[in-house]
């Protein structure tokens, strides 16, 4: 397990961090997310060791971070830290012997990496004759060369194709499956949404919200979707329609789009009531429960904007 706990760091009279805490299990795939400044990139520094904070832990199955764990994390800087004019194969060798891999190993586990990630054809190229896009696959391939006890990736999807995604997306997933705990950062939620076991939303060095897609989606309260070839307003006068700030049994209305109207129960309203409503003003196409997706639980998270519970 990596276990961050209560970590603080200022710069000057900024403190970026303000109490993060994480836990990542070995085998989960942990997404990282918040804006620009929010504290990502600094806390995942502090998480392998090349910054500290100023008040905090951070361990791996156990242990405190120090230089013999640190060689056992692999870490995926957002701005690349390669070697351009050296070639692919020799700096993935390179990094493997840094990371205490013999050379004979460490060759092999290059190869493997270069083949795995679409770049055999390429392994004697200079990383500068490369795309963007492939030089984000070699930095990858630079913290999986030593097959690594722990992952901390920052902004690894940054500039990949869609196909090139789907086979990070894939390593990523198998390096979960042989128990290596994985955190990444990203700003491309739907990848977060798909792809992550639970998500830590941060906001000015906090994390204000973390969970399961399904887990933060529950903190909207209850709410349906129903679609209704009547207008909403005629079947809504049946029900007891009330205001956000009212503790009183009742519904309100979120949003109407065409013929979809998504409501709010409050106070335990029962769902049925509603169903039964709209079917006295004729047909029901549609009656379901609604959660929201990632980015709409990201963009209350970092504006602040709480999203009400139940009454």
């Amino acid at each position: 397990m990596l276990e961050v706990a209560g970590l603080i760091k200022r710069y000057g009279d900024r403190e970026v961090l303000r109490g993060v805490s994480l836990q990542v299990a070995g085998g989960e795939l942990y997404g990282y997310v918040g804006g620009n400044g929010a504290g990502k990139t600094t806390s995942m520094r502090i998480m392998l060791g090349v910054a500290h904070a100023d008040a905090g832990t951070v361990t791996l199955q156990g242990k405190p971070v120090d230089d013999e764990v640190r060689s056992s994390i692999g870490y995926m800087p957002e701005e690349r830290g390669l070697y351009p004019k050296m070639t692919l194969a020799s700096q993935l060798t390179h990094f493997a012997v840094l990371h205490g891999i013999g050379r004979a190993s460490a060759g092999q586990a290059a190869e493997y990496w270069l083949d795995r990630l679409g770049l055999a054809d390429r392994r004697e190229s200079a990383l500068e004759s490369l795309s963007l896009g492939n030089q984000q696959r070699v930095q990858l391939a630079a913290a999986l060369v030593h097959e690594p006890a722990a992952l901390v990736l920052d902004e690894p999807f940054s500039g990949l194709d869609p196909q090139a995604v789907d086979v990070i997306a894939e390593v990523l997933r198998e390096e979960a499956q042989r128990g290596v705990p994985v955190v990444f950062s990203s700003h491309q939620l739907d990848l977060v949404e798909r792809l992550c076991d639970r998500i830590g939303i941060l906001r000015d060095g906090r994390i204000v919200a973390e969970g399961t897609v399904a887990e933060l989606g529950e903190k909207v309260g209850t709410q349906l979707v129903v679609r209704t070839p009547a207008p909403a307003i005629e079947w809504l006068q049946a029900l007891p329609v009330v205001t956000d700030d009212t503790t009183g049994a009742g519904v309100s209305v979120e949003d109407t789009t065409g013929s979809e109207t998504r409501l709010r129960l409050h106070g335990g309203f029962d769902a049925q009531r509603v169903l039964d409503a709209a079917r006295e003003r004729g047909r029901v196409d549609a009656f379901s429960p609604w959660r929201p997706s990632l980015y709409e639980i990201y963009s209350d998270a970092v504006t602040g904007r709480p999203r009400q519970e139940d009454s």
